[in-house]
């Protein structure tokens, strides 16, 4: 019996001596083996994959298969995640992230999901977990934590491809708090400083042929997530699929990308489609309601079970109103949480937007109304550019401010029927010829030619301007004869806006202290440097090394002040704060460089620095290990290209973990062309030649051509075999 089959019955049966799965077994075996045979997959000379399948559904099978091999920790993981089974495998820490999860995601009910699903999806499903499961079959080497056997129906718990994602809003130390009884509890979990705190999102930007140099459209994919988060893979069918770009983890879908025809770039929204109702909680016999109008109702109840490594089971009475679960108290109030729960039309809406040919068949696929949180720029090879808001918008009464929690009892506050896609804000072809989104407004998404925000209610923006936005803007504005490099450069461009607007405050209060303020005598210096400095990034720069340190230093200060209404950080920063503040922080940050480098003038490169260890998801970093430099900054502070870093325990030196991830531009010609990147490499085993083989391009911004077409892969070919074949692993 081949090892494969051998593998599979211990996938299926802890006794190999039950007739019936035997027979199970070696049915699943021998599909196995047909469905492999039916896919080719090539890995180039950076190990990327390129899948091959006769149909659709053999291509998610040889695709899955490849994910698995590349790193089926975090295909793994992102399913224990999705389906509230973390803490199987890491303990009680993840008990209520679990159970967040489960709140929202219940089994029950994407198995009746799946069981209803149209043909093909179903038949893509069950060839995503074949897949997965053949690669276990196949590698008895590789030991799950949790998972031995996948079911065709998990897919759905994971249908939308951003990282995090809209249940992320609700606080784990909240639900601890008021599930738990254990408010001491919820305090113990450790909170990270806020400047630690990297914005996740994206930069996406498009191009129309008017602008550029041959007359083709543009398109810039630029996700902003914690590294290693995506794979890097093409695949294909006989069935007309051909699409390239980013998957997440586990997923079998191109989340960001491009195939023959369009390119589609998604960036985390600002839009308000997640939303809390404050209910007004009675008891009546015994039971509790809660008033809607006029009328109570039944608070309904679900008890749902966190199975914990080491300790079995925990259960939980969990509580729910029409708004959705109670998540925690605010006062006398219970907090229900409401959020788009539709994943059997988020994965046909993934999966079907990715065989798009064209502006319209994408606008079609949008009709499931089934994305929540992601803003969309799109460019086709007919010279169309477009900007889409997330399609799930549920209509509200503008009279209420959802940005906070609204009167459940109120049925005035109650969302009503989805709107129209050409209710929300969106752009095609605009007379600007560019289009932008860095996860603000859409407002200033086209420039004069943007959307009109006194035209749509408030809850389609609810975060604003950043100052990515206000540098895409410049870099956009003006420019004419664009390639795929001059694109690339600009978003790379190194200006950080954000000091622009914080610094000249910071040196009026330096220049309007008395002679006799100790700090005069100690900030001449750093001031010095600050006010001849170009707000600009670079490795060999010594002020942007003492700005970053400064506004890590103030932003955790500010961060912690009481706010006024509307009132952003940055404001706080230029304002509220105030001199003193801004100057001792100044102060601090030039002790923390003398204490940790003997000297406040340090070059960028020297603190700033890319690392990869090993294949652990949480990386340890340490200062006497090799790491590279590198010379972007966080995006908080506007940089277009994001290195989200900072010290770790027992470092001195800054240490990135998200940012910049995958960064592709490409170009609807003829024949669609591309240059990629993926931090560090395609490979998460540490062994792999592919384990950090990009790392010195991706600090660089040095893209490697993209294999799309076969004639552009040949010459590139570093291994082609069937799933399941030998000594493959990369």
């Amino acid at each position: 019996m081949s090892g494969i089959r051998r593998r599979a019955l211990a996938v299926l049966s802890a006794s190999l001596l039950v007739p019936a799965a035997h027979a199970a077994a070696d049915a699943d075996a021998a599909r196995w083996q047909r469905e492999a045979a039916a896919v080719s997959i090539i890995r180039d000379d950076w190990g990327i994959a390129h899948v091959h399948g006769k149909t659709d559904a053999d291509a998610v099978f040889g695709m899955a298969y490849a994910q698995a091999e590349d790193d089926f920790n975090r295909v793994e993981t992102n399913y224990l995640v999705s389906l509230g089974r973390l803490a199987e495998a890491e303990g009680e820490p993840a008990v209520w992230k679990d159970l967040r999860q489960k709140l929202f995601v219940d089994e029950t009910q994407l198995k009746a999901m799946y069981a209803r699903s149209p043909t093909w999806l179903k038949a893509l499903m069950d060839s995503w977990a074949d897949g997965l499961n053949y690669y276990l079959a196949s590698h008895p080497d590789t030991h799950p934590r949790v998972i031995t056997r996948f079911e065709p129906w998990m897919a759905l718990s994971f249908s939308e491809g951003s990282i995090g994602g809209d249940i992320e809003r609700v606080s784990t130390k909240d639900l601890q708090a008021f599930y738990g009884n254990d408010p001491a509890g919820a305090l113990a979990q450790v909170t990270p400083p806020s400047s630690w705190w990297e914005p996740t999102g994206s930069n996406g930007i498009a191009i129309a042929p008017k602008l550029t140099a041959d007359g083709h459209a543009l398109l810039l994919i630029n996700p902003h997530t914690s590294f290693f988060f995506r794979s890097e893979l093409q695949m294909s069918s006989d069935q007309g699929l051909d699409a390239y770009g980013a998957v997440t983890w586990g997923q079998f879908f191109i989340y960001q990308g491009f195939n023959k025809h369009i390119g589609w770039m998604h960036t985390s929204s600002g839009i308000d489609v997640v939303d809390e109702f404050a209910e007004t909680i009675v008891k009546q016999d015994g039971k509790l309601f809660y008033r809607y109008g006029k009328e109570t109702r039944p608070v309904a109840t679900r008890e749902i079970v966190v199975r914990v490594k080491g300790q079995g089971d925990r259960h939980f009475t969990t509580y729910a109103t029409h708004h959705g679960p109670i998540v925690r108290t605010q006062g006398d109030k219970w907090i229900a949480f409401a959020l788009m729960t539709k994943p059997l039309e988020a994965l046909q809406q993934s999966w079907l937007r990715t065989k798009a040919n064209d502006y319209a068949a994408y606008m079609k696929v949008a009709e499931l109304k089934a994305n929540s949180s992601n803003n969309t720029i799109y460019a086709d090879d007919k010279g169309n550019i477009a900007y889409l808001h997330p399609q799930f918008i549920p209509k509200r009464d503008d009279r209420f401010d959802y940005t906070k929690p609204v009167d459940g009892s109120d049925p005035a506050t109650d969302w009503q029927a989805l709107l129209p896609l050409d209710k929300a804000p969106r752009l095609f072809n605009p007379g600007t010829g560019w289009i932008f989104n860095t996860n603000d407004w859409p407002y200033s998404a086209a420039g004069p030619d943007s959307p009109k925000q006194a035209e749509f209610p408030k809850y389609m923006d609810s975060v604003g301007e950043n100052p990515r936005g206000i540098h895409a803007t410049r870099v956009l504005t003006g420019q004419r004869d664009f390639t795929k490099a001059s694109l690339l450069a600009a978003a790379f461009d190194s200006y950080l806006p954000a000091f622009e607007r914080q610094l000249p405050i910071l040196i009026r209060d330096y220049d309007a202290l008395p002679a006799s303020d100790p700090l005069k005598a100690k900030l001449r210096g750093p001031v010095g440097l600050l006010r001849a400095w170009d707000y600009r990034w670079g490795i060999a720069s010594m002020p942007t090394t003492l700005a970053v340190f400064w506004g890590d230093i103030l932003w955790d200060k500010a961060s912690k002040e009481d706010t006024q209404e509307g009132l952003s950080i940055y404001d706080v920063m230029a304002g509220k704060a105030g001199p003193q503040a801004r100057l001792q922080a100044l102060a601090d940050a030039a002790d923390r460089l003398e204490k940790d480098f003997g000297s406040w003038g340090v070059p960028w490169g020297e603190v700033n620095r890319y690392q990869r260890n090993d294949a652990a998801i949480a990386q340890v970093f340490d200062d006497a290990k090799p790491s590279i430099p590198v010379p972007f900054t966080s995006s908080r502070w506007g940089s277009l290209a994001s290195f989200g870093a900072h010290r770790w325990p027992g470092t001195k030196r800054y240490y990135g973990t998200s940012g910049n991830s995958f960064v592709a531009v490409v170009e609807f010609g003829p024949r669609v062309s591309a240059r990629a990147i993926t931090a560090g490499g395609e490979s998460g085993h540490p062994g792999s030649k592919h384990f950090n083989d990009e790392a010195e391009r991706y600090t660089t911004g040095n893209l490697r051509k993209v294999y799309f077409w076969p004639d552009e892969l040949e010459g590139h070919v570093e291994r082609a075999y069937h799933p399941g074949d030998k000594d493959t692993t990369p």
